[in-house]
């Protein structure tokens, strides 16, 4: 017998189209879920028809989710189609450049929109049908930025910190009526978005080097962690933060001189 079956359930990841989202998809196809992959491009129809390939059972279906009319939409058709959901991971987000003296407010609007308000604009949308069956989870996709300020990144580490906060208060809220809510925050993920960064000579070695179990994390490595929250065998876990960086953020003692406790 499988340690995780997801067979009976039906799991819905926003902005499953590319990087973590497509890596989360394919782990819960892996563990037999029923996935219905969200995005605005035909990147999603291309990781559903992926997951069809391999076997698994998938939908892709077009949606922003700063929109609320698209938000209902997409939960209408879903549950017209294969039921609805039991399973929701909130992984939709972006970033954009700039200092918190430059960034226009248009901008700042726009990630909180989309990284924060779109994470409880599709809890309280997929999540209704849980709510009234008395049973689900949902899995928020932060970052370690969400604790450590990602500077010159304008309204991003505000974002995701405020993703952590809105996942321990629906976890307060909604625990007792059998909703679970947790969050999965990565860091040193090499993803199709960061795949640039690690292009330019010298950065993959250096930032290698500052990860404790060396090397840079794979969307494979998030999906494992997302995958065990949305589980019975997580059952008992609710408004907690799952930190996926290798052991990186455990490392600032490390960059302090202390003289005489110096690595052999």
């Amino acid at each position: 017998m499988a340690w995780i079956d997801l067979s009976a359930k039906v799991a819905v990841i926003t902005g499953g189209g590319g990087g973590i989202g497509r890596g989360i998809a394919l782990g819960l196809a892996a563990v037999d879920a029923t996935v219905v992959v969200l995005d605005r491009d035909e990147g999603g129809a291309a990781v559903a028809a992926e997951i069809r390939a391999r076997g698994g059972r998938a939908e892709f279906l077009a949606c922003d989710v700063t929109s609320d009319d698209c938000v209902a939409r997409a939960a209408g058709e879903l549950a017209g189609n294969v039921g609805d959901a039991a399973i929701l991971v909130n992984n939709a987000g972006t970033m954009l450049p700039g200092g918190l003296d430059t960034t226009s407010v248009a901008d700042w609007d726009r990630i909180l929109s989309l990284n924060l308000t779109g994470y409880l604009r599709c809890a309280r949308v997929f999540g209704a049908p849980m709510l009234a069956r008395g049973a689900g989870a949902i899995v928020h996709v932060a970052s370690i930025s969400a604790s450590f300020p990602q500077s010159y990144s304008g309204a991003y580490s505000a974002s995701k910190a405020g993703v952590v906060m809105l996942s321990r208060q629906l976890a307060v809220e909604w625990g007792p009526r059998g909703v679970r809510s947790n969050v999965v925050s990565p860091g040193m993920i090499r993803t199709p978005m960061t795949e640039a960064i690690y292009r330019t000579p010298r950065v993959h070695e250096a930032r290698r080097t500052l990860v404790p179990v060396q090397r840079i994390g794979r969307p494979e490595d998030i999906a494992d962690a997302v995958v065990f929250l949305a589980s019975e065998r997580a059952s008992y876990i609710t408004g907690e933060e799952f930190v996926v960086d290798g052991g990186f953020t455990r490392t600032l003692m490390g960059t302090i001189p202390r003289p005489g406790f110096e690595k052999d």
